[in-house]
C-alpha cells in the first residue's frame, strides 16, 4: 500500500521542517508535541503519516535505529526515511522551459556569490523557441531552442520541467515536454494543462496565493470585531 496524496504533502511539510527550521533540543529527538508545534499539524496526524515510513519500505534509516523510539524522532534518521519513501534519496535533473523574465530569473538563480540551492535537484538545462534569445542569454546552465528538447531531454536525462511561458503557449509546451520524456511540469501559467496520464503537474498560480491570504486575512480581521 502506498502513501496517500495527503500523507505525502505533510511529510513534504516536515522534511522541509528538518532541513531549514530551528530543531529545537540542538537537534536531539523530537517529540510528536515538538513536530506539531514546528508545522503547526496535528500530532496524531504526524504520527500516522510517520507510520506508513515504518511500516512501508522506509523501514530503519541505514542501520541508524528505527524512525522513532521512546524519546522521539532523530531529525537525521526521520529526514532520511521521509526521503527515501518519497523517492527523493538520487539526484534528479531538471530544466527550464521558456526564457523570457521568470524562465531568466530562474536560470540566474543557479549561479552567482549566493545561488539558490534546489536540494536534490539540478538545474540542467533551458529551452525557448525563439533561437535568437538562447544565442544572446548568458546562462550558468547550456541553453537550446525547443526543437531540440527531445535529444536534450534524452542525453542528460531530464525529467521535471519548470514551465515559464506565457497561458497562451503553455499547451503547446507542456506537450512537447511530454513527448520528450519529461515526467514531472511545474507549470507557472495561469492555464489548464491536459496530459496523458502518467504526466504529474503542479500549478504555481502566484494570484491564487494572494487571494488565498486576502481570504486569512479577511477571517482574521472578522474574528478581531468579535473579541
Amino acid at each position: 500500500m502506498g502513501i496517500p496524496a495527503a500523507a505525502r504533502e505533510r511529510l513534504l511539510k516536515i522534511l522541509r521542517l528538518l532541513e531549514t527550521g530551528p530543531v529545537p533540543g540542538g537537534g536531539g529527538a523530537l517529540t510528536s508535541a515538538e513536530l506539531e508545534a514546528l508545522s503547526g499539524l496535528p500530532r496524531k496526524t504526524i504520527r500516522k503519516d510517520i507510520s506508513y515510513l515504518i511500516s512501508g519500505s522506509a523501514g530503519p534509516a541505514d542501520g541508524a535505529g528505527a524512525v522513532g523510539s521512546c524519546a522521539g524522532y532523530s531529525p537525521e534518521v526521520l529526514g532520511g526515511a521521509i526521503r527515501r519513501a518519497l523517492g527523493l534519496d538520487r539526484r534528479r535533473k531538471f530544466c527550464v522551459v521558456g526564457l523570457g523574465r521568470l524562465g531568466s530569473a530562474y536560470l540566474n538563480a543557479a549561479a552567482g556569490p549566493d545561488p539558490l540551492d534546489y536540494g536534490e535537484f539540478e538545474l540542467a538545462a533551458g529551452f525557448d523557441t525563439n533561437v535568437n534569445r538562447v544565442e544572446i542569454l548568458k546562462s550558468p546552465v547550456p541553453l537550446f531552442p525547443a526543437y531540440k528538447m527531445a535529444e536534450v531531454a534524452g542525453r542528460l536525462g531530464l525529467e521535471i520541467a519548470l514551465l515559464c511561458v506565457p497561458a497562451e503557449a503553455a499547451q503547446g509546451a507542456a506537450e512537447r515536454c511530454a513527448a520528450s520524456g519529461i515526467r514531472g511540469i511545474v507549470s507557472f501559467a495561469p492555464a489548464a494543462l491536459k496530459l496523458p496520464a502518467g504526466i504529474a503537474v503542479r500549478n504555481v498560480y502566484v494570484t491564487d496565493e494572494l487571494r488565498a491570504l486576502a481570504v486569512h486575512i479577511q477571517d482574521n480581521e472578522k474574528r478581531k470585531e468579535f473579541l
